[in-house]
């Protein structure tokens, strides 16, 4: 019965031949964006919960700094096995939609998962519902970051994609702010606040259940390697000509993704401990209050930065965001005098806002028929978060938080290598202006039909273009 509904929910057509689904026009990609974008404020809350939990199982379960930081590892270590695992498998397999169904599964089995480890203060076990959790989140981050990528027309996926992500935002500005008001209003009721928390990891759990039943029946256009494909022909960005071995953009991306969460997890996860250390008067619960205005500077960051792209190239307005994050951390390290440090804090939270969707978009510019494969190496970077936040546990135990900021500032200029060469170096610049320029299901061509307006000539390369990428799998894995 189960296998009978797992081929009818396969995908209709194979990835060698096109859907016309990569040709949406703004007004047809409209209702598959805002479900899908649903998600994304479901891992903005979880993640900023995260954070919250970090300081506060310190304080009530007497664990250090380096390992409260097991939460962060947990969370993030899971993402390469979804993103490189099973979650990849499943979306090349299957494609979109089940894929999103399997994630919020595991995100609801997780949160069940939580409920005894919580219940029974057991801090390994919480830790490995976590686990489950990351494994979740990481397989709908797989599916959910290209797919607003390429559903719609090409010349916007950055702003599209950042769009998606400042409701990821809206996400992280919630979790501390019911932290701080419902869960933790009182630091010497320990049962009751860890009881406040199982009530809404339960929530969590209904709710995630509930929106997976609502993807089942949701008609979610199933985007191919062929229609990735076409697009790449239409804008004449040739990367996808090359086997995936060769695709050293698609791998820098990855890097930079790596090296930049790294260093934003690391931030938002001590900002507490930063805010405690450094400010006069500051306890948990207010600094939880700050930090909920840190990400809320965040979130604002991400619809400024999505007017900045109307009027400028995204990929500039990457380089400056991410290099004035750099800008104002370096002093936040010893300029931390009453309200100094965590102001600057708050202003690199603000620039850190597009960075990530920015790399997700960018790094996936050229990649064709590469696409969902490009995806899951871009997403595993993620796991950056798993790496940065013990180092800067390490360090806070030993010498103070704000000393030990100086390990997301290495890291923040490892990302901005990237930032530079798709800004200076043509081989990287010259495949993100193609597909800027694009104009595919931007307007209707004329005597076009179909998704898009296109022409009826170019529906006679499809079975040519499905043939080529039909070719070119054959020939990869025959030389893998």
């Amino acid at each position: 019965m189960a296998f009978n509904f797992l081929r009818k929910t396969k995908v209709t057509v194979r990835d060698s031949e096109r859907t016309r689904a990569a040709e949406l026009t703004l007004r047809q990609s409209i209702y598959p964006i805002a479900l899908v974008t649903l998600l994304f404020f479901l891992w903005g809350f979880s993640y900023g919960l995260l954070d919250t939990l970090n300081k506060h199982f310190q304080n009530q379960l007497g664990i250090t700094q380096a390992r409260s930081s097991g939460l962060q590892a947990a969370y993030f270590g899971a993402y390469p096995l979804a993103s490189l695992g099973h979650a990849n498998w499943l979306l090349r397999r299957y494609g979109y939609k089940i894929t999103f169904i399997w994630g919020l599964c595991l995100y609801g089995i997780g949160a069940l998962v939580a409920w005894p480890c919580l219940l029974h203060r057991s801090f390994g076990g919480f830790c490995g519902a976590i686990f489950i959790i990351g494994n979740g989140l990481g397989s709908l981050e797989t599916a959910a970051n290209p797919y607003i990528t390429v559903c719609g027309p090409p010349k916007y996926s950055e702003i599209r994609i950042n769009i998606s992500q400042a409701f990821n935002g809206i996400g992280t500005v919630v979790a501390p702010v019911m932290a701080s008001y419902v869960f933790f209003t009182s630091v010497h009721d320990d049962e009751k606040s860890l009881q406040n928390v199982q009530w809404v990891y339960l929530a969590i759990a209904c709710f995630v259940f509930l929106l997976a039943a609502v993807f089942l029946f949701s008609p979610i256009p199933e985007i191919t390697d062929a229609d990735m494909a076409f697009q790449v022909q239409e804008t004449h960005a040739e990367a996808d000509d090359q086997p995936f071995r060769k695709q050293y953009r698609l791998f820098h991306a990855a890097f930079a993704q790596f090296c930049y969460t790294g260093a934003q997890v690391a931030i938002a996860s001590y900002f507490i401990n930063y805010a405690v250390q450094t400010r006069p008067n500051t306890d948990s619960a207010v600094a939880s209050k700050l930090l909920a205005g840190a990400q809320g500077a965040f979130a604002l960051g991400r619809f400024v930065g999505v007017a900045l792209m109307t009027a400028f190239k995204p990929r500039l307005i990457f380089l400056a965001y991410l290099t004035s994050c750099i800008i104002f951390l370096a002093p936040s390290i010893t300029q931390r005098d009453n309200n100094t440090g965590v102001a600057l804090l708050y202003l690199t939270l603000f620039f850190e806002s597009i960075c990530f969707p920015t790399i997700v978009a960018l790094g996936m510019r050229g990649l064709g028929r590469h696409t969902k494969r490009g995806s899951g190496w871009i997403v595993a970077g993620v796991s950056g978060g798993a790496v940065v936040p013990p180092l800067l546990g390490v360090a806070g135990d030993r010498h103070g938080t704000a000393l030990g900021m100086v390990v997301p500032l290495c890291f923040f200029v490892g990302a901005v290598s990237y930032a530079v060469c798709v800004n200076f170096v043509q081989g990287y610049r010259g495949v993100v202006d193609a597909s800027a320029r694009a104009e595919i299901g931007v307007r209707d061509v004329e005597g076009g039909g179909g998704i898009g307006g296109m022409k009826d000539l170019r529906e006679e390369r499809v079975e040519v273009t499905g043939e080529k990428v039909g070719e070119r799998q054959h020939v990869e894995e025959k030389e893998g």
